[in-house]
């Protein structure tokens, strides 16, 4: 009997070892599965990122083209009100 059961045990060690392997293989691939998602979701943070800053210096281009035109809208007006004072004396 104990022959028996003895030469049945490297067969199920077998078994036992392409399943471990197996199951080795599911955990690494989800491992890199996920690594791959983390360095993909990264990269459209950056790309985001850019951009937003390209969005930014935009913005900051048209807000110091408004503050020139500010500057000489009220630079005409108070030639335009220096005029008018002049003519009213």
């Amino acid at each position: 009997m104990k022959s028996f059961l003895y030469n049945q045990r490297p067969e199920n060690q077998k078994e036992v070892n392409h399943l471990a392997a197996d199951l080795q293989v599911v955990i690494l691939s989800i491992i890199i599965g996920t690594l791959a998602a983390i360095v993909f979701s990264l990269r459209i943070l950056v790309l985001m990122e850019r951009r937003i800053a390209r969005i930014d210096s935009t913005l900051l281009k048209i807000a110091e083209q408004i503050i020139k035109e500010e500057y000489a809208i009220e630079k005409e007006e108070k030639k335009i009100e220096a005029r008018l004072s002049r003519k009213r004396r």
